[in-house]
């Protein structure tokens, strides 16, 4: 299947997210994400509709495909926008046109002023036209589609409640009797105070998204282009990044942003990785290695090659991670999600029993019909939708700023159960490369046996031999007559005098000795004179991580394919909890399945051979410098080296969940009370509209307070 990616417009509300996604769900599309935020609508085209067909069927609910094709994206990675906006096509400008007219209308009801022309009911009429027909122009719009199509929002509560109110007035008016059903400035009140409310809650919800716009912004920059003219002498030209393509050489200079992911050819630098990996401390870096986009040469000039541009780039692939993860739902969202979906119609219902009840008890119909008009505005289902899309684009989006990708938003909610944490031994809680533990000369003189050995084993491929050899660096080197490696044995040799010399495995002193502990040894003429152990380098943050997550409850395990001994050793100097070694790929599965089976499970790991507990634990966890599989398997991904962010990790998929609950029962709790409080007639419909926007504002804000809340 095609994975499509769109820009949608005019989506205010979670409701409206949760339309769309039903309606490409019912058209048969699969994997269907939706993030009202960013208006970033991803699915799955299965081809039994064309494109053009979807696109107008979302059009038809309301909304509008910015662009109908699989979405280009500017320099900035922004959707290109297809159309000019149009006058009054914000939420602020339609505010700023109607609040001149309502602020005249409720001009009579402030105590002490008595203008007797504001109360004529033709002026008045004449005053809540120009509010009232752009209110329907959106509000009514978008209510009739919504119902037409079976998806109902929002804004047929909005526009049902500003009618009655309006049309009651006019009623009033034309029948010579305005002084009984003059309403026009509760009209237009509720669809001024919603407009602003929605203005303001579509500058909360975007702030939760700064994190991802910084990423975004940081995109587009000009780069120094390397030509070569007809003489082959260098010029360098500006273009900006978006011109540059793969194999291109690049000029960086120091204090400059690294235009596209590239390949150091000349030069060295320090480079300020932190808007990728979230560490602030510059990385040295040397030629032949490996630049980022978007990253900052702090010091230093270099000339590399291009290696990928656009989409191809990390910065690309991080910045549509975090928003494929922003458009899913946790299961958390399902229960918000089935009350939306019945919550405009139950509200209406509540709305008709109040305006019967009401006349029934007061035998009036005006009072009556206002509580009714109250209750229909002031109940709010954007507010039970917003709380977990708005906490997940703040979590996901410190995450991101700190170097903690997460690939779906269930990882988030995921992390509170964590009851334990399975490692991997080797690149995980190690760094992978080896150092020199311990050696013994048995024959001869300590500095002669260390020249011997760098010279055997400076012309061995093996990690461990190129461990030795770098440590044990020597100026004065025996030339051999001849030298070769033996694959699984290890480096044989012979000096100019004829004799032999061996540095390999236990196999190749397994006739000189019993002892089998030591990783190489060296053997001349048939004598051993001596063994060399390494081990592999712990890695500095290793120890306080283990210690962070004793303190939490959460037991540690260390799951490794080496031996048992050196496994042991290294989980005793951590003070793991438990030690299982010798494990093949296929027995690490087994027994992260079973562990995931009877309590919530954690795995951090980094090669090939864990690729496949990563997908079977309740989260996988890997680092960003793991084998790609490895990466692709895992759920959450480390920038960095980033063993040390995973309390950062664990600490902000929990807090993002509290903050997800506190939204929620916000959310409940203000429907709950409000609706009856509206129905027997202590609230206004001008309060219950402001009352309705402020509502979503306050899950924004709370939902922003992760941004600098304490996690770990």
């Amino acid at each position: 299947m095609e994975t499509v990616q769109w820009k949608v417009e005019g989506m205010d509300c979670s409701n409206c997210a949760l339309t769309i996604h039903k309606y490409l769900e019912k058209e048969g599309m699969k994997n269907v994400k939706v993030n009202f935020a960013s208006g970033d609508v991803l699915f799955e085209f299965n081809g039994d509709h064309t494109k053009e067909e979807i696109a107008k069927g979302i059009n038809s609910l309301g909304y509008k495909v910015a662009n109908q094709q699989p979405r280009p994206t500017g320099s900035s990675g922004r959707a290109v926008a297809g159309n000019q906006q149009f006058f009054l096509s914000t939420h602020l400008q339609r505010f700023l046109f109607c609040l001149p007219f309502t602020s005249l209308l409720i001009l009579h009801m402030i105590p002490g002023v008595h203008i007797h022309w504001l109360m004529n009911p033709w002026f008045q009429l004449g005053l809540t036209l120009p509010v009232y027909f752009l209110g329907m122009r959106y509000f009514g719009k978008s209510a009739y589609k919504s119902l037409r199509n079976g998806f109902p929002n929002m804004n047929v509560l909005i526009a049902i409640g500003a009618t009655a109110a309006f049309v009651y007035s006019l009623y009033g008016t034309l029948i010579g009797e305005a002084a009984k059903y003059m309403f026009y400035e509760t009209a237009a009140v509720i669809i001024t105070l919603v407009f602003l409310g929605n203005y303001l809650e579509d500058a909360s919800v975007q702030s939760t998204q700064r994190a991802l716009k910084a990423l975004i912004k940081s995109q587009k920059v000009m780069a120094h282009m390397i030509a070569y003219d007809d003489e082959h002498n260098e010029q360098i030209f500006t273009v900006e990044n978006t011109q540059l393509k793969a194999g291109d050489l690049i000029l960086i200079k120091s204090g400059e942003q690294v235009p596209a992911d590239s390949k150091i050819l000349w030069g060295d630098a320090h480079v300020n990785e932190a808007i990728v990996t979230g560490e602030s401390v510059p990385v040295h870096k040397y030629p032949k290695d490996k630049l980022i986009g978007g990253s900052i040469l702090s010091d230093g000039t270099v000339k590399a090659q291009v290696t990928a541009t656009g989409n191809d780039t990390i910065l690309s692939g991080i910045i549509n991670m975090v928003k494929q993860a922003q458009g899913e739902k946790p299961p958390v969202q399902q229960l918000a999600d089935k009350i939306s979906a019945i919550f405009v119609p139950v509200v209406i219902i509540i709305a008709v029993a109040t305006l019967s009840v009401n006349w029934i008890i007061l035998k009036e119909f005006t009072p009556a019909l206002m509580r009714s008009i109250a209750v229909l505005v002031i109940a709010c289902p954007c507010a039970m939708g917003l709380a977990t899309p708005a906490a997940i684009a703040v979590g996901l989006g410190r995450g991101a700023r700190n170097g903690i990708l997460f690939r779906n938003a269930s990882s988030l909610e995921l992390f509170k159960n964590i009851t334990q944490v399975v490692f991997d031994k080797t690149g995980t809680l190690t760094t992978g490369k080896f150092i020199v533990s311990g050696f013994s000369c048995v024959v001869g003189d300590e500095n002669d046996f260390k020249k011997t050995v760098y010279s055997l084993e400076k012309y061995s491929t093996h990690p461990i031999a190129k461990a030795i050899s770098g440590e044990w660096n020597a100026k004065d080197e025996i030339r051999w007559a001849s030298i070769n490696e033996v694959k699984g044995l290890g480096m044989f040799a012979k000096d100019k005098d004829g004799n032999s010399w061996q540095a390999g495995s236990y196999k190749t002193a397994s006739a000189f000795t019993t002892d089998d502990s030591h990783n190489v040894y060296i053997v001349k003429n048939s004598t051993l004179i001596g063994w060399i152990d390494v081990e592999d380098e712990i890695r500095l943050e290793s120890k306080p991580v283990i210690d962070y997550l004793h303190l939490k409850g959460i037991k540690t395990i260390l799951l490794s394919g080496d031996r048992y001994a050196k496994t042991k050793k290294l989980g005793m100097q951590l003070g793991i909890h438990e030690v299982i070694a010798e494990q093949t790929p296929e027995q690490k599965l087994q027994k992260i399945t079973e562990l995931s089976a009877l309590t919530p499970t954690a795995m951090v790991g980094d090669g090939i051979n864990d690729a496949p507990a990563l997908a079977k634990a309740t989260i996988g966890i890997s680092m960003s410098d793991a084998s790609q599989i490895a990466m692709q398997s895992a759920q959450v991904v480390l920038m960095n080296y980033g063993l040390k962010k995973l309390p950062a990790a664990l600490g902000l998929g929990k807090h993002t969940y509290i903050t997800i609950k506190q939204n929620l029962f916000w959310a409940f709790a203000y429907n709950v009370v409000a609706i009856p409080v509206a129905a027997v007639g202590f609230l206004s419909p001008a309060v219950g509209a402001f009352a309705m926007g402020f509502s979503d504002v306050v899950l924004a804000i709370n939902s922003v307070r992760l941004f600098v809340k304490k996690v770990d």
